[in-house]
């Protein structure tokens, strides 16, 4: 099965907007849990723009699975994450001026200390993944910083399924997917994927060998408005695990 961590982003964001107290993040994630969310992911960014700190304090002591804490590899992020204490940490990229993360790490420019805070996060009995562009190299790279997971950046992907005209090119798309999974999974790292993933693309993930968790926030938080959040949930758990969705793709 597919684990879904429901990322709650875009709660705080709508609360943010206008600077009032709802609607709660906590609560969001607590309405994701019922729809039977594997995990809730939540991204504290530098500037604060959306999770704030509190938020990741209450969602630590109130959900009742997994917490999944993406950040920023800088000395203050790890420094929360270990006061905090999630049960796993996704170093992502981070810019101050994108709307929202627009790749994955570069780790032909890993520095020595990225491999250091790992040690670090590992050392406290956190699962350290890293998100990244499906790239062999990447995979490897990720195994020899130790690493333990690999969260596999999909959004480019997402937007040119979206501009395939015919089954052969979405099929074509999906290969270098595949293709990182399997060899990070010989890598020995648990293979993840999220970024761009909705309700008329995520069913393909099914196809990508040895995927045991995606991490989707904004296709949910937009579908919940229309069907609520515990309804959203059940529907995309379903596209990425019940067999009737999966995409024939021949042979």
């Amino acid at each position: 099965m597919i684990r879904l961590g429901v990322n709650i982003d875009h709660v705080a964001t709508l609360r943010n907007a206008r600077g009032e107290t709802y609607p709660s993040p906590v609560q969001a994630a607590a309405f994701a849990e019922l729809g039977g969310a594997d995990n809730i992911t939540c991204h504290l960014r530098e500037d604060r723009r959306h999770i704030r700190d509190a938020d990741v304090e209450l969602l630590r002591r109130t959900i009742q699975v997994p917490l999944n804490f993406e950040i920023a590899a800088t000395d203050e992020m790890v420094r929360i994450a270990g006061q905090t204490r999630p049960h796993a940490v996704t170093l992502v990229p981070e810019k101050r001026q994108e709307l929202t993360t627009e790749g994955g790490l570069d780790l032909n420019q890993a520095s020595k200390k990225l491999g250091e805070q790992i040690k670090a996060l590992r050392d406290l009995g956190i699962v350290v993944s890293l998100f990244v562009e499906p790239e062999v190299e990447d995979m490897v790279m990720a195994h020899k910083l130790g690493a333990q997971a690999i969260e596999i950046h999909s959004g480019h992907y997402c937007r040119k399924m979206q501009e395939a005209k015919t089954t052969a090119e979405q099929v074509a798309l999906l290969k270098p997917l595949q293709e990182a999974a399997r060899v990070a999974h010989d890598q020995g790292l648990q293979v993840h994927v999220g970024h761009g993933l909705n309700y008329g693309n995520a069913q393909w993930m099914q196809h990508v060998p040895h995927l045991e968790e995606a991490n989707i926030g904004h296709a949910i938080v937009a579908r919940a408005v229309f069907v609520g959040l515990p309804q959203a949930v059940r529907e995309m758990k379903a596209l990425l695990n019940d067999p009737q969705y999966r995409p024939y793709i021949g042979g």
